[in-house]
């Protein structure tokens, strides 16, 4: 069992379900967690297209800009370049409690099954591994293929947990801010994060 995490590294590539990171990224601010934040090219792509936000393209534009949004603390969301080899989440001395990908697409999950670290986003990934800690995989796709399906298998017996963004409707859910909030909440949970985003199964209020 992992302890509550002190420091996250959470990686947004360009699955659609850009709201589910950002989300995550928000309440992560608000319980003061730590956030080492990777964006893949197509990750900012898709938070620019699905929502209104305008995220600067350059990592060190893109951390005062979620500071800013967010509210952090100085220097709680720290944003790495794609290819910025020398920081901390590059070795397993610097790796984060947990790292998080969120959303995650296919080829992320493929690459990090077969540790092919081409990128500072998937080294972050394979580091979390060897060094056994927390990986979380938020995956967005459907249909699953059988190659997908054998990498996710793959992760899990790794240790990661596979958490495909399928919000439940037991709540009664009435607006698209529920359903994504039950996905983070999910998140949360599996890193023993306290939180009160969503209501639970057999608690009042879930049923009739």
């Amino acid at each position: 069992m992992f302890p509550p995490p002190k420091v996250v590294t959470l990686i947004m590539t360009g699955a659609s379900g850009a709201q589910y990171g950002l989300r995550l990224l928000e309440v992560l601010v608000e319980k003061g967690i730590q956030i080492n934040l990777l964006l893949s090219r197509p990750g900012q792509l898709v938070i620019n297209m699905e929502t209104d936000l305008q995220v600067p393209g350059r990592a060190k534009e893109a951390e005062v800009y979620f500071t800013e949004l967010y509210k952090a603390q100085p220097g709680q969301i720290r944003v790495f370049e794609r290819e910025q080899w020398m920081s901390p989440v590059a070795s397993g001395s610097g790796v984060a409690d947990a790292t998080v990908v969120c959303p995650c697409t296919t080829s992320t999950l493929s690459a990090i099954a077969v540790g092919a670290s081409k990128s500072l986003i998937e080294r972050a990934a394979d580091v979390c591994l060897k060094e056994r800690k927390q990986l979380i995989l938020v995956v967005r796709e459907t249909p699953f293929s059988d190659i997908h399906l054998e990498n996710m298998l793959k992760l899990s017996r790794m240790g990661a947990v596979i958490m495909p963004a399928n919000p439940g409707f037991y709540f009664k859910p009435t607006t698209i801010d529920e359903l994504i909030d039950f996905i983070v909440a999910r998140v949360l949970d599996h890193l023993r994060i306290p939180h009160e985003l969503t209501a639970r199964w057999g608690d009042k209020g879930c049923f009739p």
